[in-house]
């Protein structure tokens, strides 16, 4: 029996007077990668989000619906933002290193959350190991972060993520902005990560959501229309309109 890490009940997302996410449910198993794949405009990113609580920075949002980590209400009135976001990490599309040094990129995190000073430079190298970035920083970790090559300000990027130990890390299209060989070692390091971390990502590209998830949904219109085993959804679809897509035949 799998075990649920995180799920959407009933959720219903409004920008202003429009609907962009209609009544999804939704439960992502614990330690697999689910990929969020459909047209664009129908609903992922917006979907994924939610979960971190990004919308709280629109005035114009409005959520109905429960969205849980385990039994954890995400938007009961009690629970800290920055306590869940913590706790569910999230990786943007295109890597936004902090202006600081590569030390510093991880050490900012772990300052705010008051770890105890001693103990950084160790999670700091864990981190970098777990993301593989280790040993191509480990000399310079006081070079500015932005010097990095594109890929490995994405990997600085997911172990910032690493370095505060979340429960769930949210992707949002990390590979769109990299080339094939970057996107060859995410991948890779996306499928070592879930030992640790339940994934979720947004992917835009069909090759890369059957080499790396467990589980796909496929959205349109801001509906979940078929969410099964990766084997399914690619090889014997359901849904005329997931066939569809997976097809080609729209995008």
């Amino acid at each position: 029996m799998e075990e649920i890490k995180l799920r959407a009940e009933n959720l219903n997302l409004y920008f202003g007077k429009k609907q962009i996410l209609k009544n999804v449910s939704i439960a992502f198993p614990k330690n697999q990668v689910t990929a969020l794949i459909g047209p664009s405009g129908c609903g992922k990113s917006t979907l994924l989000r939610s979960f971190n609580r990004m919308h709280d920075l629109s005035p114009d949002a409005k959520i109905e619906g429960k969205l849980f980590l385990e039994n954890l209400d995400l938007y009961d009135k009690k629970n800290s933002v920055t306590d869940i976001r913590k706790r569910i990490g999230m990786v943007f599309q295109k890597p936004n290193p902090l202006p600081k040094s590569i030390f510093e990129n991880l050490s900012y995190a772990l300052n705010i959350h008051n770890y105890p000073k001693h103990s950084i430079p160790n999670l700091i190298e864990a981190a970098l190991k777990e993301s593989f970035l280790w040993d191509e920083v480990k000399d310079e970790l006081k070079k500015p972060a932005v010097k990095l090559s594109g890929g490995q300000q994405q990997r600085l990027c997911i172990a910032r993520t690493v370095v505060l130990r979340p429960e769930v890390i949210l992707m949002d299209e990390p590979c769109s902005a990299l080339d094939p060989l970057s996107t060859k070692k995410i991948e890779e390091l996306i499928e070592k990560l879930k030992e640790n971390f339940t994934i979720v990502i947004v992917t835009h590209n069909m090759q890369q959501a059957q080499r790396i998830s467990n589980k796909v949904a496929f959205m349109y219109l801001g509906e979940i229309i078929e969410f099964d085993t990766c084997d399914t959804i690619f090889k014997n679809p359901k849904n005329e309109l997931t066939q569809r897509y997976i097809g080609g035949h729209f995008g």
